[in-house]
């Protein structure tokens, strides 16, 4: 189960609504969804929380590229949404790389059932070639400074549980009565 909200920035202070992301299937998708619940060119928060597995926060400035911040970037890959955040900037990946179910062609490592090589032998034992499939790394990517400004600071940010990760976003925003409302 997902919970996903937006926190808009507005003259009077913040403003919380949650949102269907159904809709959504890429990043800039998300961004333009944040965009239109902007008032000016106001930061938005794209809070989204997968029950207490993982939270992930994207902040949307005007035209800006989006800041994104995930809590457990293995967890949410595993996840349709946490997909959307993980682009490969975030995981450091060269952009347009093979997926890694693409690197999958033989299961075995082998083209036509050749015996896989000792090079190939080494680097599973080492553990490199998940590195080099691109898999997303357990524990939190991102920006961790994104919510600096509003009081939360990277090593606040990192501290967070993923169950009540909201909860506490809101609390240094001002908002946790109109997040809780939306919930």
């Amino acid at each position: 189960m997902y919970f996903a909200a937006l926190l808009a920035r507005t003259e009077d202070g913040w403003e919380a609504s949650d949102t269907e992301l159904d809709e959504v299937e890429t990043l800039a998708d998300l961004a333009d969804l944040a965009r239109e619940a902007a008032e000016d060119d106001e930061p938005v928060l794209v809070c989204i929380e997968q029950e207490g597995v993982w939270f992930g926060v994207v902040r949307v400035e005007g035209e800006e590229d989006p800041r994104i911040f995930v809590s457990d970037a293995a967890a949410a890959a595993r996840s349709s949404y946490g997909e959307i955040l993980l682009t490969d900037e975030l995981l450091g990946r060269e952009p347009g790389r093979e997926e890694d179910l693409d690197l999958l062609v033989d299961l075995d490592g082998t083209e036509d059932g050749e015996p896989p090589s000792e090079t190939e032998d080494e680097e599973d034992e080492g553990g490199t070639s998940a590195q080099a499939a691109g898999a997303a790394p357990a524990g939190p990517v991102g920006d961790v400074g994104l919510l600096a400004d509003f009081g939360m600071d990277g090593t606040a940010l990192l501290s967070l549980t993923s169950e009540d990760a909201l909860t506490e976003i809101a609390d240094a925003l001002g908002c946790t009565d109109m997040l809780e409302a939306v919930r």
